[in-house]
């Protein structure tokens, strides 16, 4: 019998119109946070009725952790996040995750990838068809990147860990409504076909940069 789909929900934040996901284990009354962005009241009103296991952090940046402070101290959980992001971060965190770590779900895990690149420390979190790609792919493009290492490094995340997943994977970015990865493979081939400035970074497009 196949396993049942993973519950999830999309909570859209201002004021940057990041997001973050609520994660529903299977027994459905235990809940893992994806980023803690803003409207830390829009977020506990969400999760309402289950309890709320750990906060996992994509990345440090200020708009993914804004509401982190204090929905920390509400439900007193643990923090996760990657070790080269863990200074940007408004508390300390309780875990260090690496690439190839194993987070319990209910009866289901969740797969740490590390996917530097937008920053040191990105990850995603992949589950049963489904990657929480953070800011490190949007659709149409990758995250932002501040230099032209980090754009080489994000291709290298994306090329390495995110574009060998399955066509059919469904990505839930940091901003932005959910893509399809075969979409994102198909564009990303049509960019790699191109000649591009060896300076290139910021916000880069697949078919328009």
């Amino acid at each position: 019998m196949p396993e049942p789909p993973v519950r999830f929900k999309r909570v859209e934040t201002a004021p940057y119109g990041t997001n973050a996901y609520i994660i529903f284990h299977s027994s459905g009354k235990e809940s893992l946070l994806v980023d803690a962005p803003g409207e830390a009241g829009r977020i506990l009103e969400e999760l309402d009725g289950t309890r709320l296991q750990t906060i996992l952090l994509t990345h440090g940046h200020f708009d993914h952790t804004g509401a982190l402070r204090e929905l920390a101290d509400r439900f007193g959980v643990p923090v996760a996040a990657h070790m080269e992001d863990a200074g940007r971060l408004p508390v300390e965190p309780d875990t260090l995750l690496s690439d190839g770590d194993s987070i319990s779900l209910g009866k289901r895990s969740m797969t740490v990838l590390h996917t530097p690149g937008h920053t040191p420390g990105s990850l995603c979190f992949l589950t049963n068809g489904i990657l929480f790609s953070g800011d490190t792919l949007f659709p149409g493009g990758p995250g932002r990147t501040g230099t032209q290492d980090a754009f080489r490094q994000i291709l290298d995340s994306l090329k390495h860990k995110i574009f060998t997943l399955p066509d059919e994977t469904r990505v839930l970015p940091g901003h932005g409504k959910p893509t399809v990865l075969k979409k994102e493979k198909d564009e990303f081939a049509v960019f790699a076909g191109r000649e591009h400035s060896p300076r290139l970074c910021g916000d880069v497009l697949w078919l328009s940069s």
